[in-house]
């Protein structure tokens, strides 16, 4: 595919990412320069002409704030850039969690984040599971939303499991451990669990049974790992024969690395939509680079991206 009428620019955080988008689409990785001031500020420059192309801005928005504030800057500048249409690729989609009012008095994060997306001008995003489905919603432009299930199946379907079974570690991620379930024809089995405060497990009950099962636990996100490490040896104690896990986005803060280390999960899989920065052994990353490639270039020749979604 020629890359004459589009370009492909990163962040800081993610250009790991877009060098490999970049590889599977064949084309160059664009020049961006963000130049920092002493008290911390910074500004971005394209140092080569956008006008007239359809740019793809590749940017996770994980903490911290800068990663966002650096996509914002990016739209702003290759819209006063005279690009044709600005295409913001966010792999990880952050403060995606604050996405409704759950006590009051507080904010809608998710929703604020789409609205400074689209007021800095953003014709099209291009995302990757998302908290919650609805959450597409939030924005007044075309929403691609892609799945980790795209790179996840092919993996299970390789560890050749006899008696396996897929779990939620909530109920909240019933209706993505299910359509797993179904797809591959497999028992579901779930977690209640209750909190005191964020991060906070405070208790855990399973529903149904998994004596004898090779148990995946599917999430979204892992960020302290006190939920799924804690779901896995419940699964154990409840007579699973092993237990894996696999979560879109790789947050993996705070104590995280340690919980995993020392939690009977055999291995945890990742897309690499956020770069994984610690030493587990267990950590493992599928790159979902030509999942994005793919939808980029389809996005550009006007065709269909719903072939691509397995679940």
């Amino acid at each position: 595919m020629s890359s004459d009428s589009f370009m492909v620019f990163s962040g800081t955080k993610t250009r790991y990412l877009a060098e490999k988008i970049c590889k599977d689409l064949n084309c160059p990785l664009g020049n961006l320069v963000i130049t920092y001031f002493a008290d911390g500020e910074f500004v971005v420059s394209f140092e080569e002409s956008i006008r007239g192309r359809d740019v793809f801005l590749v940017q996770s928005t994980f903490p911290s704030a800068d990663n966002l504030m650096e996509l914002l800057l990016m739209i702003d500048a290759a819209k006063r850039a005279s690009a044709k249409s600005i295409n913001a690729v966010i792999p990880y989609f952050g403060w995606a969690r604050q996405d409704r009012k759950d006590k009051p008095r507080v904010s809608i994060g998710a929703k604020l984040v789409a609205d400074m997306l689209s007021a800095a001008g953003i014709d099209r995003l291009l995302t990757m599971d998302l908290h919650a489905d609805q959450e597409q919603g939030f924005f007044d432009v075309p929403v691609d939303h892609l799945y980790a299930s795209t790179v996840f199946m092919p993996y299970i379907k390789s560890l050749n499991l006899k008696n396996l079974c897929m779990a939620s570690p909530d109920v909240g991620g019933s209706k993505r451990a299910s359509a797993y379930a179904k797809f591959l024809d497999v028992p579901l089995v779930l977690c209640h669990k209750t909190r005191k405060k964020a991060n906070v497990v405070a208790d855990m009950q399973i529903i149904g049974d998994v004596s004898g099962m090779d148990v995946i636990l599917i999430d979204d996100i892992v960020d302290t790992a006190g939920t799924i490490t804690k779901a896995a040896q419940l699964m154990i104690d409840n007579g699973a024969n092993s237990v894996r896990a696999m979560a879109s986005h790789c947050i993996m803060s705070g104590p995280a690395d340690e919980r995993v280390a020392n939690s009977p999960l055999q291995e945890i899989i990742f897309t690499d939509s956020i770069p994984y920065r610690g030493t587990c052994s267990k950590v493992k990353q599928l790159s979902v680079s030509e999942v994005f490639a793919e939808t980029i270039r389809r996005v550009e020749n006007n065709e269909s991206i719903s072939s691509q979604y397995l679940i």
